[in-house]
């Protein structure tokens, strides 16, 4: 009697047929449906796997601000942000695949949230940007808005963002979609007055409107060779999880904050109220910042809506910069003492100059780049000769009759051979032999 049994798969019961082939097991059968769902199903698994691996390690809002802290003096409010803003958005990433915990009832979708600074030049945007990546161990990347213009003409566009985030990712897209992006120098994308040309705004407004789907979150193709063309291979990165931090100076900015604050009075004769006398700060104006000053300064609607998040980074005066002086990680005085210490030699600052360069700097206006500015100017000279004084041992930077001026501290005669060689790093004997016979 011929056997009438049916060959099925295994999992979903499908009958054997020449439309439907099955790969026969030891134990069963599976047919090609059921093979092409599992993949999805490993490939998934391996996707979350790697995810989780990737993910940085979520820390506390006060270990952010703790580690802020110790690059960046002062800017309270603004770290205090930074800080809660990170912590939500990779929390909100790390609790993606999770079931969500409905308490009204539905699923609530969390969206991200951008962030916007503002702030007078060198207060440090960019360095607390880059603390917060290198705590975070994610892909980071920085543009420079200056750069940027519409697609199809001369400069880099927005997908040049993506690729530099990518680069950053050592090509790994997954972990790319992790990353920060800081887009510096936003506030030189503010529109043009249009006047009387009809010269296009390729670099402003044109510019704006490309960074709102990418902002949002879409998805950037990027060529693997670096140049896009017909045949050349690409990747699909998804900015739905990249945050995007923009900053910028806003010059001008606190002028339309005080207008709006203090509109100017169009009574005149005995019943006008006088002009009030006392002009508030910078840092008062841009603590009343709103969406409506960046709208008039530049920013399309549109953009300002993707940066929810808006802080502000506030003037620094003479006692923040005598802390920035001295007592960051990487603070200017300690970077100087280390790069003299290279040479054999003591360098000793004295409170007077520390004060003095803080005056200098609050003149120039330029925030804590005028301080490495000061004390360039003043150790040039030294830096210049140092290499050629073997006797050299200690050099002293103190303020004479309002002039800084270095004072140096030779070695005595017997100490001349073992000051020859305090720029040389240990060598072996040959190359010891090496130099001798040059």
């Amino acid at each position: 009697m011929a056997d009438t049994e049916k060959t099925c798969c295994s999992f979903c019961g499908a009958e054997k047929s020449p439309s439907v082939p099955l790969i026969a097991g030891t134990e069963g059968r599976i047919c090609e449906a059921c093979v092409t769902l599992a993949h999805k199903v490993v490939s998934s698994w391996g996707q979350r796997r790697k995810s989780q691996q990737l993910a940085p390690q979520l820390r506390t809002p006060a270990a952010y601000k703790q580690h802020l802290d110790e690059s960046v003096i002062g800017q309270e409010a603004a770290k205090e942000t930074l800080a809660v803003a990170v912590y939500n958005h990779y929390l909100r990433l790390l609790n993606c695949d999770r079931e969500p915990i409905c308490q009204l009832g539905e699923e609530v979708e969390l969206e991200k949230s951008n962030i916007l600074m503002a702030g007078p030049s060198g207060t440090g945007k960019t360095l607390l940007v880059r603390s917060l990546a290198r705590i975070l161990g994610v892909p980071f990347a920085s543009a420079d808005a200056t750069t940027l213009t519409q697609a199809g003409y001369v400069g880099d566009d927005v997908d040049s963002i993506i690729a530099r985030l990518l680069e950053a990712a050592g090509g790994d897209v997954q972990q790319a979609q992790w990353g920060i992006v800081y887009i510096d120098e936003v506030d030189k994308l503010a529109k043009r007055s249009g006047g009387g040309t009809a010269v296009r705004d390729i670099s402003g407004e044109g510019v704006q409107q490309a960074l709102l789907k990418m902002v949002e979150g879409t998805e950037v193709r990027i060529a693997k060779s670096g140049r896009r063309n017909e045949h050349s291979e690409e990747q699909v990165v998804d900015t739905r999880n990249v945050l995007f931090i923009a900053g910028g100076a806003f010059p001008g900015l606190e002028a339309l904050v005080c207008s709006r604050l203090q509109p100017k009075s169009g009574g005149i004769g005995f019943h006008a109220q006088p002009p009030r006398q006392e002009q508030p700060s910078i840092n008062e104006l841009l603590a009343a910042l709103l969406p409506d000053d960046l709208h008039e300064f530049g920013l399309i609607p549109e953009f300002i809506g993707r940066f929810p998040i808006i802080t502000f980074l506030q003037e620094l005066d003479h006692a923040t910069l005598l802390r920035i002086l001295t007592e960051p990680r990487n603070a200017l005085v300690k970077q100087y003492k280390q790069l003299f210490a290279y040479q054999g030699v003591r360098l000793e600052i004295t409170d007077a100059v520390l004060s003095h360069v803080a005056d200098q700097a609050l003149t120039r206006k330029t925030g804590a780049r005028g301080l490495r500015a000061v004390l360039e100017a003043a150790l040039q000279q030294t830096m210049f000769s140092m290499p050629s004084k073997p006797l050299l041992r200690g050099c002293t930077l103190d303020l004479v009759e309002g002039h800084l001026e270095v004072l140096e501290t030779l070695a005595e005669e017997g100490d001349v051979e073992q000051a020859d060689s305090r720029l040389l790093p240990e060598a072996s004997p040959q190359q010891a032999l090496m130099s001798v016979d040059l």
